[in-house]
């Protein structure tokens, strides 16, 4: 019996790689370059398998595509709006997630982000490097506390609640946050959390604003010119989620009116495309999508993949079924 055809979009965990060419009859993308819309197309139509990550673009135009031969899409990544899932659905195909697996790791990088921007990290690092430092003095590149300060989340599941409890027992931080869909009691009981009414609630009050959000058409653009001046002036922006939630535009000109102190950001609304007016500010931390960006962590994902399409084509139902 002939094995199922399995197409990887990118490159992957080298372990993961061995794992799909042991098991399926796997093309993978050897060097590495992002698929357009015809070669996605061509993958629908030459596997039963495509794999593709966060960074394709399975919209409905490639969907779209005549005589697929396709049944799943596993795709490596917690998010899923790069797949129209309506359009997945109606050209009869399953579509699965890695949830889980990358919480601690995002977790760890939106804290990374919160510090980094707080204490001027990279822009000492910056000017020490370029050759600047004169040595201490008492009002060099003074930054902001972050013990005792109030962060606030926008979105409490998984990847929010482990943010909460590394700010909240490692930093003594107020923990506020909204979500419409919050979680059960017993979920946040070691957090102290305080749930507010609405987004503009948590930008009123917190310090420091995290997004633990998805992106879609629901959370497109929450961070606009009107959410920025409903922070406090001296709050700063952390976003670890999804790069369309910001208006960037809106982000700039805030950052340049000093309506914020500034923001970390590891997405981006056009990536990879970034604002050069981003990059050319000093209280802007930037980061490459590094997220779940460790080895464990990719390795992680990978196999929930693996795990998704065995189960797949064993007639059973994939546990990170979306459609």
């Amino acid at each position: 019996m002939s094995r199922p055809k399995v197409i990887v979009t990118r490159r992957w965990h080298p372990d993961v790689e061995a794992v799909l060419t042991e098991r399926y009859d796997t093309q993978l993308n050897q060097d590495d370059h992002p698929m357009s819309v015809s070669e996605l197309q061509d993958a629908l139509r030459s596997a039963d398998a495509v794999l593709p990550t966060v960074s394709d673009r399975v919209d409905a135009e490639v969907l779209g595509a005549d005589n697929i031969r396709a049944r799943i899409l596993g795709s490596n990544g917690v998010g899923f709006n790069h797949i129209d899932l309506d359009a997945a659905k109606a050209a009869g195909l399953t579509v699965t997630n890695t949830p889980e697996v990358l919480t601690d790791c995002t977790a760890d990088l939106a804290m990374t982000l919160l510090l980094t921007v707080a204490r001027r990290a990279g822009e000492g690092e910056r000017h020490l490097r370029n050759g600047e430092w004169t040595g201490w003095r008492p009002t060099h590149m003074m930054g902001t506390s972050v013990t005792g300060k109030t962060l606030g989340l926008i979105g409490m599941g998984r990847i929010a609640r482990a943010v909460a409890a590394r700010a909240a027992h490692g930093f003594n931080m107020k923990i506020i946050f909204h979500d419409p869909y919050p979680p059960k009691a017993e979920d946040i009981a070691d957090l102290n959390a305080t749930q507010c009414a609405s987004p503009e609630e948590v930008f009123a009050q917190a310090d420091f604003v995290s997004l633990h959000c998805p992106g879609g058409k629901d959370t497109y653009h929450l961070i606009s010119t009107a959410a920025l001046a409903a922070m406090k002036p001296s709050a700063f922006l952390i976003n670890s989620a999804r790069g369309d939630v910001i208006d960037e535009a809106a982000l700039v000109q805030a950052l340049a009116n000093g309506e914020i102190a500034g923001a970390g950001l590891d997405v981006f609304e056009k990536e990879p495309a970034i604002s050069a007016d981003l990059v050319a500010m000093e209280n802007v931390v930037l980061l490459p999508h590094l997220g779940s960006a460790t080895m464990e962590t990719r390795k992680a994902m990978g196999m929930r993949v693996v795990e998704n399409i065995d189960a797949f084509f064993a007639g059973e139902t994939p546990r990170d079924k979306l459609v």
